[in-house]
């Protein structure tokens, strides 16, 4: 099967790799997002999926609309049979969604219709999810919403990290790409309309995002702060009378079930323990960054850095 893939982000490697070496099918074009500035530099650099082309002959197209005109003649032109997408970052239009003969797939980081949109792998730890998965859909003009041909469920392991789960995913996309072509290729592919009374949303993250909210339950704090490792993170600012409050990384954390004082009190019972009250229940601080500092255990910043007078 003549293939065109088109992403971005590094979870569709492992699917660029496979469509490669696969002997079924025929690689015949990529495309991805323009070079853009990356870094405190700024220096320009190429996506992921660009760079992993570097040795091919295989044409690589970058338009910054793929809704272009040019852009869809240049795709129309490598005669597609199916287009593969994952992790790209637009919308693709009914002018490229009509081009392949056979199908558009797009591979999603959830078990649809749970958490359309770009961060579904840091909404299922949030959540509370036991399992996630890839689903493989037939695509249409929404975001997310089109038939289902395949699932592949994965359980979350109890301390998943957003980093963890999206390299767990990454490796788990090729092999339910390659039974959904396979699938298609022998003409009995299934096409399940999602159920829009499970629809959820996982909207793009921002830094901000990451800010805690001590108000909420020391459980939900905890699963933020795996989800969100490392993108965007989670961080606190802590107060320092007489100096500028200061940003606290907090990198690792478990739950206590000690209630103490209003939500954001610091408790520290002993002086490798570091406590902080929560809505429901405390946080047992484990790894954490202070602005401008390496990252380190909860016990050296209690020596090194603690003031009893400092509050989040």
């Amino acid at each position: 099967m003549r293939i065109v893939f088109i992403g971005t982000g590094e979870i569709g490697l492992p699917v660029l790799r496979a469509l490669l070496e696969s002997p079924q099918h025929e690689l015949v074009g990529v495309v991805t997002q323009p070079d853009k500035p990356a870094g405190r530099e700024q220096r320009i650099e190429a996506p992921p999926i660009k760079s992993e082309m570097g040795a091919t002959a295989i044409p690589v197209l970058q338009p910054e609309r793929i809704r272009n005109q040019d852009a869809v003649a240049q795709i129309r032109a490598l005669a597609p049979e199916a287009i593969v997408v994952m992790a790209y970052g637009q919308i693709l239009p009914r002018s490229v969604l009509d081009l392949p003969k056979i199908a558009c797939l797009n591979l999603h980081a959830s078990l649809l219709p749970r958490y359309r949109g770009a961060a579904p792998i840091q909404a299922a730890i949030v959540g509370g999810d036991q399992a996630t998965g890839i689903t493989v859909i037939y695509m249409d003009e929404g975001l997310d919403t089109g038939d289902i041909l395949l699932q592949k469920p994965l359980r979350i392991l109890p301390n998943e990290t957003g980093g963890s789960l999206h390299d767990r995913l990454a490796q788990l996309a090729p092999e339910t790409l390659l039974d959904a072509l396979a699938q298609l290729s022998a003409g009995n592919a299934s096409r399940i309309p999602q159920n829009s009374a499970h629809v959820t949303y996982a909207p793009k993250l921002t830094r901000e995002d990451g800010r805690i909210d001590w108000r909420e339950s020391a459980e939900l704090i905890e699963r933020k702060i795996r989800a969100y490792d490392p993108w965007p993170g989670s961080f606190s600012e802590i107060e320092n009378p007489g100096g500028k409050p200061r940003h606290l990384k907090i990198l690792q954390a478990s739950v206590n079930e000690k209630q103490f004082g209003t939500p954001g009190a610091i408790c520290t019972p002993n002086e490798s323990e570091f406590l902080v009250a929560t809505g429901r229940g405390s946080l047992r601080l484990e790894e954490v960054q202070l602005e401008g500092k390496r990252r380190m255990r909860a016990a050296d910043f209690l020596r090194g850095f603690f003031s009893p007078r400092i509050h989040f």
